[in-house]
């Protein structure tokens, strides 16, 4: 079997692709259980994934919101059952801040390569901008929601008017008195609608017929 390096401790060397909910959550259990030599890459300039991500209004936690923290670090102080997107996102940075995991993540780094070298097992990344680094083992905590899906319909590109994903909410966009056409009906688009119909001059909503 290949030999494993390790750092002074004894431990391999950790890497975690992601600073969200995932990525934090498994750093910290990782630093309890004794690993020392954890870092997480994450491609943003801050944590929080989803929930830095998605700013669309009404964005809020669609299960009950002391059901939707740390096991180890409960909230009493939701202001809502169902919690507002600012406040999971400051939960979760602050949770980073308290368990040490802040100083672990190296933001700015959006990994493009990964490559396992068998000689030496160990993990070779690449990231956008040239930086590298090695670990001995990586764990990819991007997150299903990471990269928005745009559907497949045609003359969407050549639409004239503002077009955009929910979760790529542009910050200088303002809904008020606006024609606005919503397409999909799942759990964004249960928040965003009655949010955007208080203030849109019409709504209407687009929702795809059964197969």
């Amino acid at each position: 079997m290949p030999r494993i390096d390790r750092d002074p401790s004894g431990k391999p060397r950790i890497a975690i692709i992601g600073a969200g909910f995932a990525g934090i959550g498994l750093a910290i259990r990782l630093r309890q259980a004794g690993y020392r030599d954890i870092l997480l890459y994450e491609r943003a300039d801050s944590p929080g994934g989803t929930w830095r991500d998605n700013v669309y209004p009404g964005c809020a936690c669609d299960v009950p919101a002391h059901l939707y923290s740390f096991s180890f670090a409960p909230n009493p102080h939701w202001s809502r059952k169902y919690a507002p997107q600012p406040e999971i996102r400051a939960y979760l940075e602050r949770c980073a801040r308290a368990f040490g995991i802040l100083p672990r993540i190296r933001f700015g780094h959006d990994l493009r390569e990964a490559r396992f070298d068998t000689a030496r097992a160990r993990w070779h990344l690449a990231f956008a901008g040239g930086s590298k680094a090695e670990a001995d083992f990586l764990v990819i905590a991007r997150g299903q929601l990471s990269e928005p899906r745009l559907p497949d319909i045609p003359g969407r590109d050549s639409f004239a008017g503002t077009s955009f994903h929910s979760a790529r909410w542009p910050a200088d966009f303002d809904p008020a008195g606006k024609r606005i056409g919503v397409i999909g009906t799942g759990a964004s688009a249960i928040q965003i609608v009655p949010a955007l119909a208080q203030v849109a001059r019409s709504l209407t909503v687009f929702q795809r017929s059964p197969p």
